[in-house]
């Protein structure tokens, strides 16, 4: 059986063949790469994986690592723009590589669109939902200020990336996030909340339940709280609003009231530099208003930005932190999250999106009472979309699912254990690489001359 994956990466395998920096971000198609190819002569599959790429020169069926690989030319750094050059361009991949199935990675990107578009047999085309812009795009702000939605720095009119605009860039994502999803046969996903947007969106598309392997680095490691900074949250993003990053810091002073020695450390780039002229110009209006909170609170020495990190030095803040926040507007299904469940750790998340479906209350760890969508407001016990303060709501919830956290140690280690096993099972990886399985036979079961392509061996 031939498949073709379509990523919004390059596999770090394939990176290192090229002489190409390695990317961080979803490190755990590696891994279910590496479990296809591993056991490809028994499954039978030949792996093709196209992938966008900056530059002149991009790999056509060159092989690496058992892997042909096919780069194309696409600016991923505009999302919402949609190039109908790629068209030609995937139309030429799929003519050489005649795949039986399609599996594209994710929503998030105008090449998923392009190949929805020019792959013939819908039937063939599986499209993995990951996060969903549509929805984000509703929930960007996340109860931001107006004053603060409405602001514009040097920055953000120079980028011509204000607040406003990088909302409405996730709504063009949207717009062909569910275009990609009305053409698809096949949509794979993990949360009721992403089956029944897709169900809205494609009610005729099969929908196969499919969980993620996480990154090799998280399994086996076991979080101990001794080894920990006592009183240190980890949150593993917060560069735009969705992230929820304001909700921390809005919480933290109450945090801090009982508990001094509290800590925030924040993976990814700081949007709050601004100790030279330089990094005064590019301060965005969302890191602005950070900076704001950071002064308001006094807090300026109580939250680090540890900058960009790879698996490894996650793993390792992981294990040196003493709670895992996910504080997040809207998830699907974080591997965040995941990874912090796999290291038995304790947990503290927002109950929005698929993250009730990932992380069970009172038995995981605590969920507090997130962002409301807008079409849900007014509706009992969710507040109204004209309550004054939202984000104090939020930020006094957070900040009491944190202090619980840390005040029940026995409930705490009965959420680690708990949780531990919880993600064993929903993130094991043979588990994981036998479902991939039988959606694939799934799909080529119900193809012309089906009997040729599911047997064993090299395949076609």
């Amino acid at each position: 059986m031939k498949v073709l994956w379509l990523c919004n990466i390059v596999l770090p395998v394939i990176a290192r063949q090229l002489h190409m920096e390695a990317s961080n971000k979803e490190g755990w198609l590696s891994g279910l790469a590496g479990e296809l190819l591993e056991k490809r002569h028994e499954n039978g599959i030949r792996l093709s994986v196209a992938f966008p790429m900056k530059g002149n020169e991009y790999p056509e069926g060159q092989e690496i690592a058992f892997m042909s690989c096919y780069g194309f030319p696409e600016n991923v750094s505009c999302p919402e723009k949609y190039d109908e050059n790629l068209e030609p361009v995937l139309k030429k991949i799929v003519d050489k590589v005649k795949p039986d199935i399609v599996h594209c990675f994710g929503t998030e990107y105008p090449h998923t669109l392009a190949m929805c578009r020019i792959f013939p047999d819908k039937d063939r085309l599986l499209v993995g939902l990951q996060g969903l812009c549509t929805l984000y795009a509703e929930a960007y702000f996340a109860d931001l200020p107006e004053q603060v939605v409405s602001s514009v720095t040097f920055r953000d009119w120079l980028k011509r990336d204000s607040l406003r605009r990088q909302q409405e860039k996730f709504v063009l994502r949207g717009n062909m996030e569910r275009e990609s999803i009305s053409l698809a046969g096949n949509v794979t996903g993990r949360t009721k909340w992403d089956r029944e947007s897709a169900a809205k969106w494609n009610p005729h598309a099969r929908y196969h339940f499919m969980n993620e392997t996480l990154r090799p680095e998280f399994y086996g490691p076991a979080w101990k709280e001794e080894d920990c900074i006592p009183h240190s949250i980890f949150v593993s993003q917060g560069d735009y609003p969705l992230k929820g990053l304001h909700y921390v810091l809005l919480a933290l002073p109450r945090i801090l009231e009982k508990y001094p020695d509290a800590r925030v450390y924040v993976a990814g780039n700081s949007l709050v530099n601004y100790r030279t002229l330089k990094q005064k110009l590019k301060i965005s209006a969302y890191g602005r208003y950070l900076r704001k909170l950071l002064g308001d609170g006094g807090m300026e020495e109580k939250v680090i930005f540890l900058g960009k990190m790879n698996a490894g030095q996650m793993r390792d803040r992981y294990l040196k932190s003493s709670l895992f926040l996910c504080p997040s507007a809207l998830e699907n299904s974080p591997n965040s999250l995941g990874e912090a469940m796999l290291l038995g750790m304790p947990c503290v998340c927002a109950a929005v999106g698929g993250i009730p479906d990932i992380f069970t209350e009172g038995e995981d760890g605590i969920l507090y009472k997130g962002f409301v969508m807008p079409d849900e407001r007014g509706k009992a016990g969710a507040g109204t979309a004209g309550e004054k303060d939202e984000l104090g709501r939020i930020a006094e919830a957070l900040a009491a699912a944190v202090m619980q956290m840390w005040e029940q140690p026995e409930k705490r280690r009965m959420f680690c254990g708990n949780a531990g096993r919880h993600a064993e099972n929903t993130h094991n990886r043979d588990k994981n690489y036998d479902r991939l399985l039988e959606v694939y036979r799934d799909i080529a079961g119900r193809m012309p001359g089906a009997e040729r392509n599911t047997g064993s061996g090299e395949g076609k």
